[in-house]
């Protein structure tokens, strides 16, 4: 069965229509992403590497979860839900918001950021999806992203995500 995605206006409201996921959408419309950075209380981000069979950045590393949100889903529902789905970790999102929003060519992309403690052994990752799980520090994801191991988001990027977790302060440019 085909996932359906909703989809968006320019101003990120709801247009009552959907989409199939991965197929064109139609002109000036968007769909929503969400990505999930777990760090730990070392301030290591938990990294996954995707699955090598699928469709997107296969086999290359990522932050920690990342997914697209489905018909229904808003922002917040998204991220819980593919925090439970990759990674088997229940996470409440209900009081936070993106620490950052990244538009791209389609769409939003929403970053939360959340910090725990979890052991790699304790994941139940989902095979379809997720080949591996670690901790990394800020200078081994900057190394692999160099080494085209880790999907090329801009190092700023995961540097303010670092910067952000939990609110930790003020950004200044």
């Amino acid at each position: 069965m085909k996932e359906l995605i909703d989809l968006y206006t320019v101003d990120r409201e709801h247009t009552g229509m959907t989409a199939v996921r991965g197929e064109k959408l139609p002109e000036d419309t968007y769909r929503m992403v969400v990505h999930v950075c777990i760090f730990n209380s070392k301030g290591e981000m938990l990294i996954q590497k995707r699955a090598d069979d699928i469709v997107r950045w296969p086999g290359y590393w990522d932050v920690s979860v990342g997914g697209g949100a489905s018909a229904g889903d808003d922002s917040r529902s998204a991220a819980k839900r593919e925090a439970l789905e990759e990674l088997g970790l229940h996470i409440d999102f209900s009081d936070r918001r993106p620490v950052i929003t990244v538009n791209f060519h389609d769409g939003f992309d929403d970053f939360y950021t959340v910090e725990m403690d979890c052991p790699i052994d304790g994941l139940e990752l989902q095979k379809e999806e997720v080949a591996d799980a670690r901790w990394a520090s800020k200078e081994e994801i900057e190394a692999m992203i160099d080494d085209g191991s880790f999907i090329p988001y801009q190092k700023d990027l995961i540097r303010y995500l670092l910067f952000a977790r939990e609110g930790r302060g003020t950004w200044n440019l």
